[in-house]
């Protein structure tokens, strides 16, 4: 335990990036889907399944290219972390166009 505590810092310099990486793949999958499905699904619902869905994949392809075994609290992690990826690929696009929108406009003035 006290390893874990000593190697927070660098367990988050891995986590962010690749939540980040995850929530660019999410994105871009979900707007090829968005034009195949021509907004027949809700796009959030649809944001959530595909962030499950890659966060999982990268999740037990990890696992597999290292060898590690794939234990069960191990999953439950990567499926929050799939949350986490889910809610940025939802809500952080938005809001970093907004941002960046305003900074533009500031700019202009």
């Amino acid at each position: 335990m006290e390893n874990l505590i000593q190697n927070i810092p660098t367990v988050i310099s891995i986590i962010l990036p690749l939540v980040l990486v995850l929530m660019v793949v999410t994105n871009i999958i979900v707007e090829v889907l968005k034009k195949l499905t021509w907004g027949k699904l809700p796009t959030n619902l649809l944001a959530f399944a595909v962030a499950m869905a890659v966060t999982l994949l990268a999740f037990l392809a990890a696992c597999q290219i290292m060898g590690i075994a794939v234990v069960w609290y191990m999953v439950v992690g990567a499926i929050i972390l799939g949350i986490f990826v889910a809610y940025a690929a939802m809500f952080g696009f938005d809001k970093l166009k907004q941002t960046i929108e305003q900074i533009n406009s500031i700019k202009k003035e």
